[in-house]
């Protein structure tokens, strides 16, 4: 009789087979998910609310910024500096039909006329500074008044802008008699 030795044939994966697997994985991998950016928060749409805590916190600003909106506020620039030229503010926004005001003399509000910025009616600039302060101005759109302090404190929402402007000041008043104990 003749004995034919037969060999236990394993039954688990090549190398080749590994190497071949762990590719296609990674080529799926990385096709499937090249534009997505894990961890990384998507930046806030610019509003009336969050607008100084969204160009402070901005890889643009350094110390002192400029921010110029035009186009009916859908389109803004960013200057670092003073003398540094104007960079596409490219974040979303949300700062359309923009009006901005301030009070005169007389505290009676005042709109704002800004002019042109490449031949571009300029609806808002802001300045903004490293000391955490910036601009103080009352903005008004079709979903409010919003009043954003020069200083202290954060901006705050109204229905109108003349109730923005009583806030304003009544908020001077109290800033401004802060030293009426000496």
């Amino acid at each position: 009789m003749s004995y034919v030795k037969r060999y236990n044939v394993s039954k688990g994966f090549s190398l080749i087979e590994l190497l071949i697997v762990i590719l296609i994985v990674s080529m799926v991998y990385f096709l499937g998910f090249e534009g997505i950016e894990m961890g990384k928060p998507k930046p806030k749409a610019l509003t009336p609310l969050n607008l100084k805590s969204n160009i402070v916190s901005s890889e643009l600003f350094s110390g002192k910024a400029t921010l110029l909106c035009v186009d009916q506020c859908r389109s803004c620039y960013l200057r670092r500096g003073i003398s540094s030229a104007f960079q596409e503010y490219t974040s979303p926004i949300d700062l359309t039909n923009i009006k901005a005001y301030t009070l005169d003399r007389q505290d009676s509000l005042t709109r704002l006329e800004y002019g042109r910025y490449q031949d571009k009616k300029i609806c808002l600039i802001m300045d903004f500074y490293n000391n955490g302060s910036s601009t103080q101005i009352i903005l008004e759109n079709d979903k409010g008044s919003y009043f954003l302090p020069a200083f202290f404190g954060e901006p705050q929402a109204f229905d109108s802008p003349e109730e923005a402007k009583e806030y304003w000041l009544s908020n001077s008043t109290v800033a401004s008699d802060s030293g009426a104990f000496y």
